[in-house]
């Protein structure tokens, strides 16, 4: 695994004995999973209008992934908000 410069100083200080894990205390613990719950919420519905053509292809491919077509949607966008997709150049 690929560290950057902060994650790899704790690391070391961990494997150097200079740093120690401890149990969080049940406070923390609930603030973390409350935390992790709001993280992965989906919070906002919108509605969006697709010409009939895109539409099909868009439950076909998701049919083909087995998965919904609403998630393949969302994917899609997520995965183009961070990058990962591009519009090709001509």
């Amino acid at each position: 695994m690929k560290y950057n410069k902060e994650e790899k100083v704790i690391v070391d200080a961990y494997e150097k004995g200079l740093m120690k894990l401890s149990t969080p205390a049940k406070k923390e613990l609930e603030a973390i999973k409350a935390t992790a719950s709001k993280t992965l919420v989906k919070n906002k519905r919108i509605t969006i209008r697709l010409y009939d053509h895109d539409y099909k292809g868009i439950q076909k491919k998701a049919m083909e992934l087995g998965i919904p077509y609403q998630t393949l949607i969302s994917g899609i966008i997520h995965r183009y908000i961070e990058g990962e997709l591009t519009s090709k150049t001509g």
